[in-house]
């Protein structure tokens, strides 16, 4: 697929975790395709130099940081390993998350609650708070955080997963106000189904045309309309955007 050409982008240095897969990937190399130096952060070191390799082989500028986005010591190798090998970066893109499935409320354990929270809100924390002071300093950045329709409205998500997206989206709103006045921009997508590995392996064709039939635009989401909205956010077409939530529901959620 094609990406929508976005030319201020070109040039410019940026950093996607959980960007190995699904939408992570797509965004990835709708990023390379603009002329972004991308670096790819993922946990399965093989999965993120296979995409970086795919990456390279279309002409992209793309740069391998496995490593647990969770972990505060390892994001800060990240982040030093990144401006060291591309420059300092100019987009962040921290989509590291999962840990969605339903688990009712009484059965959480406290671990689990820890786990899910961690790898879908203070990832986003860290990935931050080692770009912003940069940003800062260069008074310019952008900065398009992940939330889901779990943290927009009741569904069938654990409560952590829930809880956690809910908390990205204010995260990135009170950012938003906290570094405009340092020219630098913050949004939030909230995506629902986006077709995925794990609903292609476990989901029937039935099954997905109903799951699709729920969506008043009668299909479910792509990684690459995602990834569209992150070149959006990212570019200057967006300038005057900042402190927004984007829900990509295809009509589902209209808040």
């Amino acid at each position: 697929m094609s990406f929508t050409s976005h030319p201020d982008l070109a040039g410019k240095v940026a950093l996607v975790t959980g960007g190995s897969r699904g939408i992570g990937a797509a965004t990835s190399r709708a990023l390379a395709a603009n002329g972004v130096r991308v670096a790819v952060n993922g946990r399965d070191a093989a999965a993120v130099e296979g995409l970086v390799g795919a990456i390279a082989e279309t002409g992209g500028n793309a740069l391998a940081v496995p490593g647990d986005a969770a972990d505060a010591e390892t994001v800060h190798r990240i982040h030093e390993a990144v401006e060291q090998a591309l420059g300092p970066i100019d987009i962040l893109a921290p989509f590291v998350g999962g840990q969605g499935r339903p688990v009712p409320t009484h059965e959480l354990g406290a671990e689990q609650w820890r786990a899910t929270v961690d790898v879908n809100l203070t990832s986003v924390f860290l990935a931050v708070s080692a770009v912003l002071p940069g940003m800062i300093e260069r008074r310019t950045g952008t900065i398009v955080t992940m939330s889901s329709t779990a943290g927009r409205m009741p569904g069938l998500a654990s409560a952590a997963y829930a809880a956690a997206k809910a908390g990205v989206v204010m995260f990135s709103k009170h950012l938003a106000s906290e570094v405009g006045r340092h020219g630098i921009r913050v949004n939030c997508l909230a995506p629902s189904a986006v077709l995925n590995s794990r609903m292609q392996e476990h989901m029937s064709d039935e099954q997905l045309t109903e799951l699709a039939s729920h969506f008043p635009l009668g299909r479910i989401g792509r990684p690459e309309d995602v990834a569209e909205a992150v070149l959006y956010l990212a570019s200057d077409a967006s300038s005057w955007i900042t402190g927004a939530t984007l829900d990509l529901t295809g009509g589902r959620v209209i808040v």
